[in-house]
């Protein structure tokens, strides 16, 4: 089975890209969102996160996302430790998903920091996807209702589009309308499962 990897800088448009594939009968594994849920279920995450970012960073048994993000977003030593925390859980996860979905012709892993976590090193192809800074920033405004300073500082803590780039098999950009992204999802899917 193929395993390919679906990564880009935050408001690139990564889920939109993954849901067509899953439209195509792709199984996807969405890294993020397992994360999201494993740091709110797994006791060994918790109780890790506990210890290196304060019991604040639990309120009511759920996680405290904005005080997480106070602290990773602006420093960059506490990102990694936090994802040296998350990400071999995720892995593990992962892999037991992978034996779940074994009969099909290819699988999609989707993450935000797939290059910088290693995880593309596990994947057979990797798909990046791309927008213009404008684009990113108007869709992030409007999912996650941020400052534009609080923008920057997360696009400005990842790769660049240019780094990400030299790792890709297939690059989709996602500047135009939902049909011309259609049109390159198809594409790539139609060379997968060649």
């Amino acid at each position: 089975m193929l395993k390919v990897g679906i990564t880009g800088g935050i408001g690139s448009g990564k889920s939109t890209v993954t849901r067509f594939f899953s439209e195509l009968g792709v199984p996807v594994y969405d890294s993020d969102q397992r994360a999201k849920s494993l740091m709110q279920h797994n006791d060994s995450i918790i109780s890790k996160i506990k210890k290196e970012f304060g019991d604040n960073s639990y309120q009511n048994n759920a996680l405290n996302r904005s005080h997480l993000a106070e602290i990773v977003f602006k420093n960059e030593l506490k990102l990694k430790q936090l994802n040296a925390i998350v990400h071999p859980v995720v892995r593990t996860d992962f892999y037991n998903w992978l034996s779940q979905n074994s009969d099909a012709k290819f699988v999609i892993k989707e993450a935000a920091i797939m290059i910088e976590s290693g995880a593309y090193k596990d994947l057979d192809k990797l798909i990046v996807v791309n927008a213009n800074r404008e684009q990113k920033i108007k869709w992030i405004k409007k999912r996650d209702h941020l400052l534009l300073e609080d923008i920057e500082n997360r696009i400005q803590n990842q790769l660049s589009d240019e780094i990400r780039n030299q790792y890709a098999d297939f690059i989709i950009e996602n500047n135009s309308s939902k049909k011309e992204l259609k049109q390159q999802v198809l594409s790539v899917y139609n060379k997968l499962i060649d």
